[in-house]
């Protein structure tokens, strides 16, 4: 596995870099790595305290491996799972995930996975992609979150898909309920993101530091519209200009805004709130998709709001 190191990433400690870039690691799965002297960086092995420096080649030399022997060891057991699939054909399968399926595997994770479900099906898309762990795999959405996910189903295709994602032509909408009223018709929110220093989650920061720009975080673009205002909540559309962990949903609540049904971004009142409304799943969900084929056709996609979401629209106030 290997990384460049882009201008926004140095000056970080390695182990910060790499906790940020391999999310499905531990921290202590990551220092490991380094006690294994299996970073190296321009093919010098490094601790974990080398601070990076712009245009540094950051290499892991067994990560793959371990991660491979990991899931021959684990067992998982394939349920009666039915993939939502939305679109196949030879270049890639549209998918349109539930909320509360993880989207693939990792060390700690014993849970059936969207990847499971697919290679089931699928098997040949197993040797596609840079990680054996997510296979086909170009970008995620969270285990909470349902909606529309792209899978590669050759090299080539996501060779094609991974570039569009890296120069952000192409388009992901979603749509949420948030907490209160928003009173402006749509609005962009540009705090840069970081992991928290909790480790779990992710946080918000102010664009600048005593007048100077924030380099401590990565930059993070969401831009919004109203659908519909009601009395105690928003319905909000939503793009993402760029992909940060979490990201919506850590915008919405640094906004003073938190989604519905999110328990993990969110206010002693709404933790609360969210209790009294069971609804059991984050109001969040990935509606729109578009992107260029390998010939440079425009495929779109779009879905409508699942009925548990919609039901419980229907008795908002």
């Amino acid at each position: 596995m290997k990384f460049k190191v882009k201008t926004e990433d140095s000056k970080q400690r390695i182990d910060k870099f790499l906790t940020n870039n391999l999310l499905d690691s531990s921290r202590s799965q990551i220092q490991k790595l380094f006690k294994g002297d299996c970073v190296t960086i321009n093919e010098k092995t490094v601790t974990k305290h080398y601070k990076l420096k712009e245009g540094d080649i950051v290499k892991i030399t067994n990560y793959k491996l371990q991660i491979t022997n990991k899931l021959k060891k684990t067992k998982l057991k394939i349920k009666n799972f039915k993939l939502k699939i939305i679109a196949n054909n030879k270049e890639h399968l549209i998918i349109n995930k539930p909320a509360g399926l993880i989207m693939h595997g990792a060390e700690h994770i014993k849970d059936i996975t969207l990847v499971d479900l697919i290679l089931k099906k699928y098997p040949k898309i197993k040797k596609v992609g840079e990680d054996p762990i997510r296979p086909g795999i170009v970008h995620r959405i969270d285990k909470e979150v349902s909606g529309l996910v792209v899978i590669a189903k050759t090299q080539d295709s996501f060779d094609n898909l991974k570039k569009q994602f890296q120069k952000r032509t192409i388009k992901k909408e979603y749509t949420a309920l948030v907490y209160g009223k928003i009173e402006k018709d749509s609005d962009e929110i540009n705090f840069p993101i970081s992991r928290s220093s909790l480790g779990y989650k992710m946080a918000a920061h102010p664009l600048t530091i005593k007048g100077d720009e924030n380099i401590e975080a990565k930059r993070a673009i969401t831009q919004f519209e109203i659908i519909k205002r009601f009395i105690n909540y928003t319905l909000v559309r939503v793009q993402i200009k760029t992909g940060r962990t979490h990201q919506i949903r850590v915008h919405m609540a640094a906004y003073g805004h938190p989604i519905v049904g999110d328990n993990l971004y969110n206010t002693k009142r709404t933790r609360e709130q969210n209790k009294k409304l069971k609804l059991e799943r984050i109001f969040l969900f990935a509606n729109e998709l578009s992107f260029n084929d390998l010939s440079g056709e425009k495929q779109s996609f779009k879905i409508n709001m699942p009925d548990e979401l919609k039901k419980f629209l229907e008795k908002v106030k």
